[in-house]
């Protein structure tokens, strides 16, 4: 396990796992002193971290203090919600003396990493930063599990619920169809299904499920187009805009609600919502969305006129990374958080009632794996950097874990495999393997 290297991680293709897939190889070729599991998964219906820390909870545990060693840290630090006493009395056995468990409240967005780095050490990561500029690393239990089992990643494990015969949580193969996901949760149990691909708080909307499972992808929400979270989802940025600009009253609730204005940031989604009306003086206003971590709580929990200042923060946020025009030297209020974190915390259950999700099954007990499919489609682009660059042709005959693609050198980018045996069929923005 210690003989592990950052360099074997990177052929391996290990990148984050829960998120944007940043290249793991990279984050733990840093030095910090502390490693934070976040297995928080505070998305509602989503049950994949849980799950694999009920079956394969000796693997995570050694890739988190693989990626403890790596960092050169004195500690590493399960973040978990308390209320999966089971998994946590589990783990306890297994943990060597540089490792402990911080309970974590049961609601969103405790897997947010500025909020988990804050509930497990105290510490504020201060606005525009990382965690690594308050000494911390956080990985996902996905990819600790990946760094553990130190071979390709070429499966992905994720939860499929909703309007299914029999939520679950499953291993397949990158590259497959969301289709096949679905069928192997029992197909789904409406007419006119869509998916919403990653949660249903930070999710993207998904009509076609021909679309392919990634390394990143963690849940299939799949609900009814009768659901409100379809017109939610498929509204048109023109129509935001022009509902937000005549009926937000600036009651500030987006704000109050918001997890990085409680940790002290300075941003302020009502005041980026003013910029719906008033250019000029709405330019202040929105400099603070640079910071917005795009959990979508204010418009979804938040705002009584059901609004969407999410979108309008994230707009701006996009605009202004494009015109390069971003905040220097950003204020933080360290006292925020101590005066009203803990209490502007939003209880999962009541989320879930929100959303209209109650009549859901909230289970996703883990599943194991299916006969594979016969075709997927790879794509070279599943991770944060530079698309990877083929290194197979049409006709080529590869094998499950063989290298199909690599990224230029000098780019960022991590290796991808091939997740099925078979023949490589098409080779363009993604690489189609037929057994």
């Amino acid at each position: 396990m210690s003989s592990t290297t950052v360099q074997q991680i990177e052929s391996c293709g290990v990148v984050g796992a829960g998120g944007a897939g940043f290249p793991t190889h990279v984050k733990l070729s840093a030095r910090a002193d502390t490693v934070l599991l976040n297995a928080a998964e505070c998305e509602p219906l989503l049950h994949k971290d849980k799950e694999l820390l009920r079956h394969f909870s000796r693997d995570v545990l050694d890739g988190l203090e693989i990626a403890r060693q790596l960092v050169g840290a004195g500690q590493a630090i399960v973040g978990i919600k308390g209320k999966y006493a089971d998994v946590i009395a589990s783990l306890r056995p297994m943990l060597n003396a540089q490792t402990t468990i911080t309970a974590l409240s049961d609601s969103y967005p405790s897997g947010d990493e500025f909020i988990l780095v804050y509930d497990c050490t105290q510490r504020l990561v201060p606005p525009g930063q990382i965690p690594l500029a308050v000494g911390c690393v956080v990985i996902n239990v996905e990819t600790a599990l990946n760094i553990a089992q130190g071979k390709p990643v070429t499966q992905k494990y994720l939860t499929v619920a909703g309007a299914v015969k029999n939520p679950v949580t499953i291993c397949v193969p990158v590259g497959c169809t969301f289709a096949h996901c679905i069928e192997l949760a029992g197909g789904a149990t409406c007419e006119e299904p869509f998916a919403l691909v990653g949660g249903v708080m930070m999710g993207k909307l998904c009509t076609d499920f021909t679309q392919v499972v990634t390394r990143t992808t963690g849940g299939l929400i799949v609900l009814p187009k009768s659901h409100s979270l379809y017109r939610r989802y498929a509204a048109e940025w023109k129509q935001i805009a022009r509902i937000g600009a005549s009926a937000c009253d600036q009651c500030s609730f987006c704000t109050e609600f918001c997890p990085r204005y409680l940790l002290g940031h300075p941003i302020e989604p009502h005041k980026a919502m003013r910029s719906l009306c008033f250019n000029e003086i709405g330019e202040a206003n929105i400099a603070g969305t640079d910071f917005c971590c795009e959990c979508n709580l204010c418009t979804m929990m938040a705002c009584p006129e059901d609004l969407d200042p999410k979108n309008v923060c994230t707009q701006n946020k996009r605009r202004r990374a494009a015109e390069k025009t971003r905040w220097q030297n950003p204020p933080l209020v360290e006292a925020r958080p101590r005066l009203h974190l803990d209490n502007r915390r939003v209880p999962i259950g009541r989320l879930i009632r929100k959303l209209g999700l109650s009549d859901f099954t909230n289970t996703g007990p883990y599943q194991q794996p299916a006969p594979p499919p016969s075709k997927v489609n790879i794509p070279l682009q599943m991770h944060v950097g530079a698309p990877a660059e083929p290194t197979v042709k049409v006709g080529d005959s590869v094998r499950v874990g063989d290298v199909i693609a690599k990224p230029l050198a000098g780019k960022l980018g991590v290796p991808i495999h091939a997740s099925i045996a078979g023949r490589v069929t098409a080779v363009n923005g993604s690489i189609a393997i037929e057994s």
